[in-house]
């Protein structure tokens, strides 16, 4: 019986830690909290940090892994690539860990690979400012280089802005490292995609919506995108530029881009499957593709089955709230029972507070849903929508 090894236990881990259970596998997982929601599901747990490298690396070793993977997390991938390349294992190699975690080594692969993407300039610092301010143009966006979720992103409108923004966006990092770049108008997107010997496959292209400025952080996605069909094979040949620019040669990777009145224009890229359920949930609902288990035969070295069984649409809304403290949350069972849902998932519970959306962790739930195609979709999640109440005090 092989064995799979997953870098992380939280609820964004289940759906590999089940999947591979479901295929027989034995499974090993490793998280910093012996409280995660994955220790239950699996066969031997390590107490070790996802981003600890060395950590991992031994505790892979010791499990005697056949193969070693995370879903929907950035920084681990650099965990998973040292393990790998220690192991003999399939997988990305460090260096593209690296370029896939790090925003300003990602820019600037993107630029060495000829991947259309934004002007930037990257600081080590808020101190280094002062060598680049004078050639900045607004509006521009300041994020910090190793962080996901939307965090640390902020808009800046004008050079009054620039100091507090790029101090926020290094404040929201883990080295303080930050990245100014040419905000992107347009539609965006996010493209799927699995990489087999070298040869990038577009799973699908998904259509993004997001809160806007100054934070942009996602509150929708839907499946297959509903732009033009010359728009969506340009944007396919740019999402395989860029896979190729960071070397990713086997497994998922979740890559953005930006239509612009330009063309396509990369935003970023992870060397993973993407989050907020669109390659656990959406793909499969509308390509009938398990992306999750694909992932899993690559990382155990053998060839997936990624040919499309389908085509529907699927979709994914995020709840809207004001600012307070959650009361109670009715009308759920009304909802779910509206015509294409397939699931209704609460983040925040009656006691919780919420308030001001700036990061993805300050969302309060999300309704899935999949039908006949993406118009559709779309208009089952807003009517489950529409029939939950959040009562905030």
């Amino acid at each position: 019986m092989k064995k799979l090894f997953v870098v992380g236990a939280s609820v964004l881990q289940l759906p590999a830690i089940k999947k591979a259970k479901e295929m027989g596998l034995t499974v090993g997982v490793a998280d910093y909290n012996p409280e995660a929601a994955g220790i239950p599901f699996a066969d031997k747990f390590y107490n070790v940090s996802t981003i600890d490298e060395k950590g991992i690396f031994e505790a892979a070793r010791d499990f005697q892994a056949d193969g070693i993977m995370t879903l929907a997390t950035d920084m681990p991938m650099r965990s998973v690539a040292y393990a790998a390349e220690k192991l003999g294992l399939v997988g990305i190699s460090y260096e593209t860990a690296v370029k896939a975690t790090d925003k300003g080594e990602m820019i600037k692969a993107f630029e060495a690979g000829g991947a259309s993407h934004p002007w930037y300039f990257i600081l080590s610092s808020p101190q280094d400012l002062s060598k680049i301010s004078d050639k900045i143009t607004y509006p521009c966006i300041s994020k910090p280089v190793d962080n996901a979720g939307s965090r640390g992103v902020m808009l800046i409108n004008n050079r009054d802005e620039l100091v507090n923004a790029v101090e926020y966006s290094s404040s929201n990092g883990r080295m303080g490292g930050v990245i100014i770049e040419e905000y992107l108008r347009g539609s965006e997107v996010s493209v799927e995609v699995m990489a087999v010997d070298g040869t990038a496959h577009i799973l699908q292209v998904t259509d993004k919506l997001t809160t806007g400025a100054p934070h942009f952080v996602e509150m929708g996605h839907s499946q297959p995108s509903r732009l033009e069909k010359t728009q969506v094979e340009s944007i396919k040949d740019l999402a395989k530029k860029a896979v190729k620019a960071v070397g990713i040669e086997n497994g998922p990777a979740h890559v953005e881009i930006m239509l612009t009145e330009n063309g396509p224009k990369m935003i970023e890229l992870g060397a993973r499957m993407g989050g907020d359920c669109i390659t656990t949930h959406l793909v499969p609902l509308s390509t009938g593709i398990d992306m999750v288990k694909a992932t899993i035969e690559i990382a155990l070295g053998e060839k997936p089955d990624i040919e499309p069984k389908f085509s529907k649409g699927s979709a994914i809304r995020y709840f809207e709230c004001g600012q307070g403290k959650i009361e109670s949350i009715t009308g759920v069972e009304q909802a779910r029972g509206c015509e294409g849902v397939r699931e209704i998932t609460f983040t925040k519970s009656a006691g919780d507070c919420v308030g001001t959306i700036g990061s993805s962790v300050d969302r309060a739930g999300f309704v899935i849903s999949q039908s006949s195609d993406t118009q559709s979709a779309v208009a089952s999640c807003e009517n489950a929508i529409s029939k939950i109440s959040i009562n905030i005090k």
